[in-house]
């Protein structure tokens, strides 16, 4: 309970320090502080596997939305269709992802990643779709930036997750498993 209340004080300054110092800089990263640093925090939250590898996940995400973006604009009618082919496009290409890593990335990261830059994207996209090229590159760093604040911010705090791995709990089932077992054959006797 104390790591989850710290993670929120800690999350919530850090969103604030995001918006100020984007404000004062002329950062334009307001619209996406929110949306950002939280995803960021979920990304280090979520106790399931290595933190390297849930992050693979979430620059994989943004990167399949980003060429989803690329794809429809270039190549796709404004369409029903088309957007049907773009979104099964990133979808696709996260799955891939996620297989080639025999899971080792998981495809929970990959979504996070995608809605992150969906999130932080769409609107601009749909406004001037001829213009992805340029706005793109604004909407994919400012939410890395935000998400890369939510992610540090919490991780400090939090560690894993306060949780345990995958891996972790695969181990302790095990252990208990083990136990369980001896304790059976010693009232057997």
């Amino acid at each position: 309970m104390r790591k989850s209340l710290l993670a929120g004080v800690v999350l919530s300054v850090a969103a604030a320090v995001v918006v100020l110092l984007s404000a004062m800089f002329d950062l334009e990263l307001e619209s996406v502080a929110l949306l950002g640093v939280s995803l960021g925090a979920v990304v280090a939250l979520v106790p399931d596997g290595r933190p390297s590898l849930r992050l693979a996940g979430f620059a994989t995400g943004i990167v399949a939305a980003w060429v989803g973006y690329l794809v429809r604009a270039a190549l796709l009618p404004d369409s029903t269709g088309g957007k049907t082919v773009g979104v099964v496009l990133v979808l696709v290409i996260c799955t891939v992802v996620v297989l080639a890593s025999v899971g080792r990335i998981p495809l929970w990261s990959t979504l996070v990643g995608v809605g992150a830059l969906v999130g932080a994207f769409e609107t601009a996209y749909v406004a001037a779709p001829s213009q992805v090229a340029t706005t793109s590159v604004t909407a994919v760093t400012s939410i890395v930036l935000a998400a890369a604040v939510g992610f540090l911010a919490v991780a400090l705090v939090a560690g894993d997750g306060g949780g345990t791995s995958t891996s972790s709990r695969r181990r302790r089932t095990e252990d208990t498993n083990d136990e369980e077992l001896e304790i059976m054959k010693e009232s057997a006797r």
